[in-house]
């Protein structure tokens, strides 16, 4: 599965970079939901949850489905329809959860209940029976917040809307308003980076520098005259769409809180958003797998195994596994070219170490790429 940025006619003004404090907030409680999805972040949210009062911690739960799985659309700008276009060096207005009509409200929110748009229509939710049932339906097989909140919804939105900018304001006291000055500075300069990327390079370098081991320029596929198609930049998601920023601009959103995920959000009728990792993980899913299928080989390890406890040579390396040289440089070949193995030249010979802190590495560059 993937997301396809399709560049045909695509200058860098259908792009807009924006600083917005409502999607940075939205990835911060996603750490204090999720302590395992952001070790680094683990000890600051332990500390902001155990000093915050308990309404916050009742909040944090009661809300958890917005920020979860489908984050929802209403932390980002763009639901007036003026996100971009209008010049990649311009911001983009944030939103305000207040102000959003009581409908459209509504149908974001029962997207984040559902936790997909695959198959729902929930443009009148509180209006056809039909549209409730489906969303206390799919509520109802999600972990239990899910199905409060979409219930909390059905039964009085004017309510839970201003309870949720309630929570909001509940943050700020709490934590974000402290944090967001620290934090602003660093999203500042990501997002001056990828204007000046966007400006310098083009559309394509400047997408791809945003995930630079989980993005990829695609082959364009070829037209019905055989001539090739358009450029096309590829994100290796759990979720397949194609943009198009010719006929949709998008909006592009850096998060120092967010990282390790890459979030691609393409709802229907609304300008996409990629809300991007300051810092990009060095690993991608590709690279960590292949990484472990190599070392499912018993005459890797055993290679491995050797030079781990010092460097050798291919030729006392072929000497010891009893096999041919060639058979030797092809798998340690391999190794180099997956990063595990390092070279050292002394004289007229090579030789060649295990990476230890790459292999150490494998199982958490895995758990970091999965959630990418």
């Amino acid at each position: 599965m993937s997301v396809v940025i399709v560049l045909e006619g695509a200058t860098p003004h259908r792009f807009t970079v924006a600083v917005s404090p409502l999607a940075e907030l939205a990835a911060t409680l996603h750490v204090l939901t999720e302590h395992g999805h952001h070790p680094d972040h683990a000890p600051w949210a332990e500390q902001v949850a155990g000093a915050a009062p308990p309404a916050f911690r009742a909040g944090l739960r009661r809300f958890s489905p917005l920020w979860t799985a489908l984050r929802w659309r209403g932390f980002y700008p763009g639901l007036d329809g003026v996100a971009a276009g209008a010049g990649a060096a311009s911001g983009a207005r944030s939103p305000n959860p207040a102000r959003l009509p009581l409908e459209r409200f509504a149908e974001l929110t029962a997207y984040a209940c559902a936790s997909g748009y695959r198959g729902f229509d929930f443009g009148r939710v509180l209006h056809e029976p039909g549209q409730a049932i489906a969303l206390r339906h799919a509520a109802s097989g999600l972990p239990e917040p899910h199905i409060g909140l979409a219930e909390d919804l059905l039964r009085d939105p004017e309510a839970l809307r201003a309870d949720l900018c309630g929570f909001f304001d509940l943050c700020r006291s709490v934590f974000f308003r402290e944090l967001w000055v620290q934090t602003e500075p660093s999203l500042t300069r990501a997002a001056h980076r990828i204007r000046q990327r966007l400006a310098d390079e083009g559309p394509a370098a400047a997408l791809v520098s945003l995930s630079p081991s989980n993005a990829r320029i695609g082959d364009p596929s070829p037209t019905s005259s055989g001539t090739a198609g358009p450029m096309r930049v590829v994100f290796d998601k759990v979720h397949h769409a194609v943009i198009t920023p010719a006929r949709t601009p998008i909006l592009l959103i850096p998060t120092l809180y967010g990282a390790p995920h890459l979030l691609v959000k393409n709802e229907p009728g609304l300008p996409p958003v990629v809300h991007f990792p300051v810092a990009a993980p060095e690993v991608g899913v590709t690279l960590a797998r292949s990484r472990m299928l190599a070392l499912t080989d018993p005459r890797r390890v055993r290679l491995c195994r050797l030079i781990a406890r010092q460097s050798m040579s291919t030729a006392d390396l072929a000497d010891r596994l009893s096999m041919t040289r060639p058979q030797v440089s092809r798998h340690l070949r391999a190794l180099r070219d997956l990063g595990l193995v390092r070279t050292e030249r002394n004289g007229r010979f090579v030789h060649y170490g295990l990476d230890l802190a790459a292999v150490e590495h494998i199982g958490r560059d895995l758990a970091t790429a999965l959630q990418y």
